[in-house]
């Protein structure tokens, strides 16, 4: 099976311009997370897709493979299916694309390989990664992404909400009384489902909790999900830097 990890890396950022190249501990930020991914033990490539010269130039500089796609992208999703279908047209083909974080530089090389394992599974169209939650203002923020899955460890449903609602218990006490998992934002797809749901338009959920992944599933894709012990750690603002321990 040959797994294609892709980087979406953009410099127009509202609340952090140009974040992809700031520096950390001596290395930019795209260059971090490409290391990183570099490091799965599953990963047949990695690219990073960016609209931006400035990043395409920074990503050939440091010896990274770096793919120009348009700037007209609103989601990484359909970045990523551009991707395929360029390195298609030079012969090259993959069996499933795995879409990583460009603001996670400490990403967790572990990550990455859960999620190309649920491959392993034929049935698996998509895959992503939660993480149990264990604090409460983490449960009710709606920031927080929560998923419930089924016994198969196949996606239900995610909400910006606790789920599931625990009946006849506090709020504050439901973490003692049921399991609560968040979202972690790195998804695999095989390539024959990215170009299908890279097409499809948004329902009524995603609409209603703006969440992406929830147009798939309204649309009859099945998710499968693994658990991930690793902290997501994604720096969107300037002062998420401080976030980060000392990296060298």
């Amino acid at each position: 099976m040959k797994i294609l990890g892709v980087i979406p890396s953009r410099y127009a950022s509202t609340r952090f311009p140009g974040k992809p190249l700031v520096d950390i501990g001596g290395k930019s930020m795209v260059c971090r997370v490409y290391e990183q991914v570099l490091k799965s033990s599953f990963i047949s490539k990695v690219v990073v897709a960016t609209d931006d010269t400035r990043i395409f130039d920074h990503v050939t500089e440091f010896g990274g493979d770096v793919v120009m796609t348009d700037i007209n992208h609103n989601n990484g999703t359909t970045r990523c299916n551009e991707v395929v279908s360029i390195l298609e047209s030079k012969g090259e083909n993959y069996d499933v694309v795995i879409n990583i974080q460009g603001d996670e530089p400490m990403i967790n090389p572990d990550q990455i390989d859960k999620v190309a394992k649920l491959f392993e599974n034929k049935q698996t169209q998509i895959a992503t990664l939660v993480k149990k939650i264990g604090d409460i203002e983490e449960l009710l923020s709606p920031n927080v992404v929560k998923a419930v899955t089924d016994i198969n460890k196949r996606a239900l449903y995610f909400s910006r909400h606790a789920i599931p609602y625990n009946r006849g218990e506090e709020k504050y006490d439901w973490l003692n009384n049921a399991d609560y998992y968040k979202h972690i934002g790195i998804y695999g797809y095989r390539t024959t489902v990215l170009n299908q749901i890279a097409v499809l338009t948004p329902g009524k959920l995603e609409m209603a909790e703006s969440l992406e992944q929830l147009r798939w599933l309204e649309n009859g894709y099945n998710i499968f999900v693994d658990v991930t012990e690793y902290e997501s750690i994604a720096i969107d603002t300037p002062e998420d830097l401080s976030k980060l321990e000392t990296i060298s």
